[in-house]
């Protein structure tokens, strides 16, 4: 099973339903007692917030991408953002 990274934190909220959705998907796949290999990187959406209101979207897509990097770092194969905005 693959290590995903999730960048969660737009909202608290959404990354736990993310997080819920896929250890169930994990566990109706593989069954019994399994449950997803998963590193989360919440961020603070308020600043996010800010940089959407300002229009500043390359800034926010710098947070996201430092984000991104700082999960692979610490050994995720693939990388999801658990928001539909961003």
């Amino acid at each position: 099973m693959r290590l995903v990274g999730l960048i969660g934190g737009m909202s608290a909220e959404s990354t736990a339903y993310y997080y819920q959705t896929f250890n169930r998907l994990v566990r109706e796949r593989l069954g019994g007692l399994h449950s997803a290999r998963l590193l989360i990187w919440s961020l603070d959406f308020a600043p996010i917030a800010a940089l959407q209101a300002a229009g500043d979207w390359a800034t926010a897509g710098a947070v996201l991408a430092d984000a991104a990097r700082r999960l692979e770092g610490a050994g995720a194969e693939a990388i999801l953002i658990g928001a539909n905005t961003m």
